[in-house]
């Protein structure tokens, strides 16, 4: 599909990632129906992209009025509302996959035949979705990084079935929102991003649980470090400039001293187990109540819209 014939979107759920999802095509000048399974949960999605709104508003980041972003977005909870005449339709609900797949069956009999499908999931199998489908060559994943309204990268990943002209449109529609898009080769479990994440918060679990240094001191070291690198050269350009060889070096004799665990972390067990989840309890490795958790989360989206915000001028 051309990307000028793409004009409306169907956005199912309103959630923390839905509500950002809606409000990134709105301010693009999409119409947007979005979806959830109640009027309460629409209200709080619609709240959530006001305050959104506001904050894109004082960064001068808002290319039209509030009034006419929000009146781009259609609130409903009947699945044929929302999905006739969308032209692309992405989806936020509970990483569950016989949830997903029922919303797919469901939202399959409303569309036309040339509408795309994306699967705003962090990880469950493209392919095992689109199995269900009659048409599974036009479902694909677009990955959104939370907070979706301020993190450019959207990891587009095709399962089996999926055609190549579904994957160029995603990432066409992707980039055409001010996201960067990335397609991958083919699919795999967890992707790519989150599947370098895990690797690296292994060891760093791994690192806090032997006792060679605190959580603080962890997190330190990657934001002066690694963190900074790899902000402005990926991982891999890294090593090409370290020298390749010096990486085969150390790679002999670390990598077999790494953490290797291929079950649930066991650090991660006993902190889940002690209710201790982090942002959502008040308490992880770090305290999360009152001013000082708030400041932290503050900073980071402070921080994140002002390279937005850099983005968009280059």
């Amino acid at each position: 599909m051309e990307l000028a014939k793409i004009k409306t979107i169907g956005n199912i759920g309103a959630g923390t990632m839905g509500h950002a999802t809606a409000l990134q095509f709105a301010m693009r000048g999409y119409q947007v129906n979005l979806l959830d399974t109640s009027k309460e949960a629409l209200e709080r999605g619609i709240d959530g992209i006001k305050n959104d709104i506001k904050t894109f508003q004082d960064a001068g980041m808002l290319t039209d009025t509030a009034e006419t972003v929000l009146a781009r977005i259609h609130t409903t909870t009947d699945y044929k509302t929302t999905l006739a005449g969308a032209d692309f339709v992405i989806e936020s609900v509970v990483e569950d996959m016989a949830v997903k797949q029922l919303v797919w069956q469901e939202a399959e009999k409303y569309v036309s035949d040339h509408t795309i499908l994306a699967t705003n999931t962090s990880g469950l199998s493209p392919t095992e979705i689109q199995s269900v489908l009659n048409k599974p060559e036009r479902f694909v994943v677009a990955h959104f990084w939370n907070p979706a309204q301020l993190m450019p990268l959207v990891e587009v990943v095709p399962g089996k079935a999926t055609s190549e002209a579904t994957v160029s449109d995603t990432v066409a529609l992707m980039n055409h929102i001010g996201k960067h898009a990335v397609p991958l080769k083919k699919e795999s479990l967890g992707f790519v991003g989150n599947r370098i994440q895990l690797a690296v918060l292994r060891e760093a679990f791994h690192i806090v649980d032997e006792g060679i240094a605190t959580p603080e001191a962890v997190d330190d070291i990657i934001k002066y470090s690694l963190g900074r690198r790899w902000s402005l050269v990926g991982p891999i350009a890294s090593a090409d400039l370290g020298g390749l060889d010096v990486f085969k070096n150390i790679s002999s004799y670390l990598y077999a001293d790494l953490a290797a665990d291929k079950g649930t972390d066991p650090l991660l067990d006993k902190m889940v187990s002690e209710g201790k989840l982090g942002l959502k309890t008040g308490q992880g490795f770090f305290p999360w109540t009152g001013e000082a958790g708030e400041t932290i989360v503050n900073d980071r989206d402070t921080q994140l819209l002002k390279l937005l915000k850099e983005d968009s001028e280059q």
